[in-house]
């Protein structure tokens, strides 16, 4: 949160918020924000309103609980309050919660009731003589709505109390919440989709929804579920010394409970099954969001009493928190292998999801515009699970003045190479492929690959000994490697064999193909393909170093984006210096043979499935020894499809354009009427 107001601005900015979001959270059933990012502004707030008591504002949510009534429904006032829980996020909060009770219980014994912190609907019933006569929603603690007919649709909740052990109060109010179990959640939402109608973003919305529908019909029809958390009055009493009793004897009425409840003899014990209810989460029927603790015997409950919104003697405690609001520090680029900029913020760390985040990926430039991230920013981090952790919302009401926008970086923060962005391209790429130390294991694998120059045995175990004798900068240094013999014998298990071997397959690449040389440099959408039409289309590389985008473009397989980072590439001086020096180490090619015309010049063709006598590259090439283009997908524009077993949805798609399909034994005579033989 920003500092530059004073704290009654901030504490009143942060009242405003959290009225809206407990506006549309408890009135609505439409949240607008996570529950850990409300938790953390309701806490921030009453932060505030302990260091500086003096500036505390008459409209504070600190003692008040959810919004007001719904016009819509009857307003019923509660004759006992349902407060709202405090919280606990961490084992030191935890423990905390124990000390202060344990200090006012001087001398107890404490054991804790713990039980599943339903992710629900909180409601009151109200039983007469056993009649359920009234239900009312939690409303703002004080005043709640009357949705006894919908509540009445709830098909697990008894309507009518009887009991074979134990005789019915005259009067029974019993607090619990509404749920949708995740089953009948899923089985609604896959109904709704069918008819295409609106689908819930959660559980407690779609239960929320359906208990304040004017028409119970509509409740009716949802899988509802009510589940008992206490009893607020009882009369005569219900004779239970213990909050665990109080609920076993709720259940001799038919009310159902918590699949999991738990009796703890020590603080200890109580996170001990906190952990265990976490990891068994995704099991239970229904969305749970932490667990609640209470002293269980009702006594000590009463010695405790309460504070202006909450009872002392019981508390919530959070699962980790999918969301958490942090601040920007700063903002970084990095490089990857394939010379992609990456924008990382830098975050005042902060827990959520169960692990410390200081860093997240804001992926490109495009999706920090769409959030209007700026340095100084406090944003909301989300991680569920094992997900990558991401920001999720910008807070513009907490930027401050001194935030910084961010830019595009013009040069690679790695080696100073142009940064270039073709349009209608959302990653935005370092130029230097060839020098860019980032980039430079990438470049390197794919220089020396069979299809580009073919240095057989210089691996990824070759490469790593080779950087980290800082031999290897870049792929210009392979041609060089024989001046450090005896540094190449040093490293372990590389013998004189092994470098002699290393050494003569260095030097018979020397001898390769502008194509194959064209493809080896790495070029951002340049594969072998498109390296062979630029080798047929300008015969030698001065003539394609020289190319502008428009002769580019006439090439087959280039289109205007890798036109574009051809042209960048063969600009940014880092790259034309690798390459002089790759020249003049001796690589060289064939000199260009006047092209003559070729049977199948400029045809596409598609190879499918599988093929018994050869496999697909050598179908490829002599395709291409022909002058065909041999594509990956099926076009109008394609001349034939050659189709394997197994050739699947190529061959219907074929089939259907009306494209010309061979089988191999008709390709193999085909290609040996052109004198192209296994």
């Amino acid at each position: 949160m920003t500092h530059d107001v004073s704290i009654p601005a901030q504490m009143r900015q942060l009242i405003d918020l959290l009225a809206q979001h407990n506006h549309a959270y408890y009135v609505m059933d439409q949240p607008t924000i996570e529950d850990s990012e409300y938790d953390q502004l309701f806490q921030q707030l009453k932060t505030l309103e302990a260091q500086y008591p003096e500036y505390l504002q008459a409209d504070t949510p600190t003692d008040k609980v959810g919004g007001k009534a719904l016009p819509k429904f009857e307003n019923v006032t509660h004759v006992v309050p349902m407060l709202s829980l405090g919280n606990v996020f961490h084992q030191d909060d935890l423990f905390e919660f124990d000390r202060k009770v344990k200090e006012r219980l001087p001398h107890q014994q404490v054991q804790y009731d713990v039980e599943l912190k339903f992710d629900g609907l909180a409601i009151s019933l109200w039983y007469e003589h056993g009649v359920l006569i009234r239900a009312v929603t939690r409303g703002d603690g004080e005043t709640g709505e009357l949705i006894t007919e919908n509540v009445k649709t709830i098909r697990n909740l008894p309507k009518v109390l009887c009991s074979t052990h134990q005789p019915v109060p005259e009067l029974l109010e019993v607090r619990g919440e509404v749920l949708m179990p995740k089953a009948g959640f899923e089985k609604l939402n896959a109904q709704n989709a069918a008819k295409g109608e609106k689908l819930f973003a959660n559980p407690r919305n779609a239960a929320a929804g359906s208990l304040r529908q004017l028409d119970p019909a509509i409740a009716r029809s949802r899988p509802l579920a009510f589940y008992a958390y206490g009893i607020a009055q009882c009369q005569p009493h219900h004779e239970q010394s213990t909050m665990s009793a109080s609920l076993a004897w709720l259940t001799q009425f038919g009310f159902a409970i918590g699949e999991q409840h738990f009796i703890c003899d020590s603080i200890e014990e109580v996170q001990q099954r906190y952990d265990e209810i976490n990891q068994l989460r995704a099991q239970l029927k229904v969305e749970i969001d932490g667990v609640v603790i209470k002293v269980d015997d009702l006594k000590q409950q009463q010695q405790l009493g309460f504070l202006s919104r909450e009872p002392r003697w019981a508390t919530a405690y959070k699962f980790p928190a999918v969301a958490a609001l942090t601040t920007i520090e700063n903002i970084d680029w990095q490089v990857g292998r394939t010379g992609t900029l990456t924008p990382v913020a830098r975050l005042n760390p902060v827990a959520v999801g169960g692990v410390i985040v200081s860093n997240v990926t804001l992926h490109n430039i495009g999706e920090i515009h769409r959030l209007d991230v700026r340095i100084g920013d406090t944003v909301s981090v989300y991680r569920s699970g094992d997900v990558i952790p991401k920001v999720e919302k910008v807070w513009p009401e907490f930027r401050p003045q001194t935030a910084l926008a961010v830019h595009l970086p013009e040069q690679c923060p790695v080696c100073d190479s142009p940064v270039v962005m073709p349009e209608g391209e959302a990653l935005a790429r370092c130029s230097g492929g060839l020098y860019c130390a980032a980039q430079r294991i990438e470049a390197i694998r794919h220089f020396v690959s069979r299809k580009a120059l073919d240095i057989e045995g210089l691996g990824d175990r070759w490469v790593e000994s080779l950087l980290h004798l800082d031999l290897l900068n870049n792929v210009a240094d392979i041609y060089s490697l024989h001046q450090h013999r005896e540094q190449l014998l040093s490293i372990e298990k590389m013998g004189e064999k092994s470098v002699q071997n290393l050494f003569d397959a260095i030097e018979n690449s020397k001898k390769t193909t502008l194509a194959a040389f064209i493809y080896a440099l790495g070029i951002r959408g340049v594969g072998e393909t498109t390296a062979r039409m630029l080798a047929q289309t300008f015969q030698t590389l001065d003539a394609l170093q020289a190319a502008d985008l428009e002769a580019l473009k006439k090439t087959p397989d280039v289109g205007a984006i890798t036109a574009e980072w051809i042209v960048d590439f063969f600009q940014a001086p880092h790259n034309l210096e690798v390459l002089q020096r790759l020249l003049a180490a001796g690589i060289h090619w064939d000199a260009p043979i006047a092209p003559t015309r070729q049977p199948l010049n400029g045809e596409s063709w598609v190879i499918t499935g599988t093929l018994s006598q050869m496999g697909r590259d050598q179908a490829t090439q002599m395709l291409q020894a022909l002058g065909a283009r041999v594509s990956g997908s099926i076009s109008s524009k394609t001349k034939c499809l050659v189709a394997g077993e197994k050739a699947g949805s190529k061959l219907e798609k074929a089939e259907k354009l009306g494209v010309s399909v061979m089988n191999e034994t008709e390709f193999l005579a085909l290609m040996a009427e052109y004198g192209q033989n296994l």
